[in-house]
């Protein structure tokens, strides 16, 4: 295991360029121990660049250095370990053109990252001036859409004209009508949850709950017209009283737009003023588009040029309202009231027929417990006629040598025991039956007499709950406002 080795010749420290200036360039892209990585086998170990701080264990060797009088020995470490861990030339060489094609891929890289950068340059540049272009036309045409509502908006402001005392009349008499209808609504609710309260199936979707369901659906849409209707007759008040004020409010709000407006479109990109503003792309602070902010002013000036005519059809309209809710919630409550009478009828009907069927349950129930006794004691009455024709086969089997004969008494007493046997089998099976019916006819008992509650609690909720909640339904001229 020992060898004479040559000084190896200094490395010259000029074998490459140095490329310190684009250092910065390859920083953390490629790790110093990549080739050892990619070129280690599987029998090579981890710790390659740890060996030369190992002591050697395998002994040393002498070592004539050429130019020297006198031979000097070196210690040189034979580890086995050091010598399994080096390179072998074919890794230096593929390390090498590993290198070279890389340097080439990332040249190529480069110029065509610089040619596409110089047409990403020239482009953006276009798209800026275009797109600049383009917010500056919109700027000017929306300066000249606020003047020209600037203008007619001044021009209606003068001619404002308010109409109030008979719509406040009406106003009042819709919010009295919209509280008188809480009254029937929060009975048809208490009667849906009474009706709640029934119990197994009688908690039926009868025609009484389709027709609450049907009243409370027309209550709430008879409130919904109502509030519709009372929110336009407060915003038709509050319109007589304030449309000057709403349009010198819009004529003042259209003068800031302008002076904003206007500024930025006078900006260019050498105006003083300008900064940066991050973020304020991100922020929507806008409440409206084009077609609802001209609506906006167009509902405004309509408002104004007819007014008058608004206010008298208004009143019409909640007059017509008033008498179609009353007439509509009359009905329902007759239909209603109808649908009840009928429920309870039906089910008064239903409780009688089950207590007459309960009342036959319970006499048949009598009628099979006395026939099961019967049963029992016809049973009881075979065991002696049994035991009789069993006691004399068996006495007979004593009968000396050819006495005991098959004879005519032989064959009738085997005959007389078989069929008192088959006897007591049919009336056994005829008393497991009869026991059986027994455990129906009382599981129906349970039953009727459980359905007789049941319908006994449907008439309670009906008849006295809900009928007796119904008894104070408004009148027609409160439900139209006069009281």
């Amino acid at each position: 295991m020992t060898a004479a080795y040559t000084r190896p010749r200094a490395t010259s420290a000029n074998f490459l360029p140095v490329i310190s200036t684009m250092a910065s360039s390859y920083r953390g892209h490629y790790p110093l121990n990549v080739f050892r990585q990619s070129l280690m086998m599987p029998w090579r170990p981890s710790t390659y660049y740890k060996v030369a701080c190992i002591a050697p264990t395998m002994g040393s060797f002498s070592m004539t250095v050429p130019g020297r009088t006198e031979a000097k020995s070196a210690q040189i470490p034979l580890n086995r370990t050091t010598l399994f861990t080096r390179y072998t030339p074919q890794d230096w060489h593929e390390s090498n053109q590993t290198n070279y094609r890389e340097s080439e891929s990332f040249r190529h890289s480069a110029e065509r990252l610089r040619a596409d950068t110089a047409r990403l340059i020239q482009n953006k540049e276009n798209i800026t001036k275009k797109t600049q272009f383009e917010t500056n036309k919109n700027l000017g045409d929306r300066v000249n859409d606020i003047i020209f509502w600037k203008s007619e908006l001044a021009h209606e402001t003068e001619q404002m004209i308010g109409e109030v005392n008979s719509l406040i009349d009406v106003k009042k008499r819709l919010e009295r009508a919209l509280t008188e209808t809480e009254g029937p609504l929060q009975v048809a609710q208490e009667c849906l949850y009474h009706r709640e309260k029934r119990i197994g199936i009688d908690l039926v979707h009868d025609d009484v709950e389709k027709q609450l369901l049907k009243e409370v659906e027309c209550i709430k849409s008879c409130q919904e017209r109502m509030r519709r209707h009372l929110n336009r007759a407060t915003a038709q008040h509050i319109s007589n009283r304030g449309i000057q004020h709403e349009l010198e409010q819009d004529i003042s709000d259209k003068n800031a737009a302008y002076r904003i407006d206007g500024k930025c479109h006078q900006l260019r990109n050498t105006s003083d003023g300008i900064s940066y503003y991050r973020g304020v792309d991100r922020v929507d602070a806008t409440i409206s588009v084009p077609e609802s902010w001209a609506k906006y002013t167009d509902n405004n000036i309509l408002r104004s040029q007819s007014e008058r005519a608004a206010s008298a059809k208004l009143r019409d309209d909640i007059e017509n309202l008033l008498n179609s809710v009353s007439s509509e919630m009359w009905n329902q409550f007759n239909t209603l009231n109808v649908s009840f009478t009928n429920r309870i009828s039906e089910t008064a009907d239903a409780k009688n027929k089950l207590q007459t069927h309960l009342a036959k349950t319970l006499q048949e129930i009598f009628q099979t417990e006395l026939t099961i006794e019967s049963i029992k004691r016809a049973i009881k009455d075979k065991e002696a006629p049994l035991k009789v024709a069993q006691t004399r086969l068996e006495e007979r089997t004593r009968r000396p040598n050819v006495e005991l004969c098959r004879d005519t008494v032989q064959i009738h007493l085997v005959n007389e025991v078989h069929e008192l046997d088959n006897t007591i089998k049919t009336l056994q099976q005829r008393l497991k039956d009869a026991e059986d019916t027994l455990q129906m006819l009382v599981h129906t008992k349970s039953t009727l007499e459980y359905d007789l509650s049941v319908k006994a609690n449907s008439v309670f909720i009906d008849q006295e709950k809900c009928m007796g909640m119904r008894k104070g339904f408004p009148s027609t001229p409160r439900l139209v406002g006069y009281t």
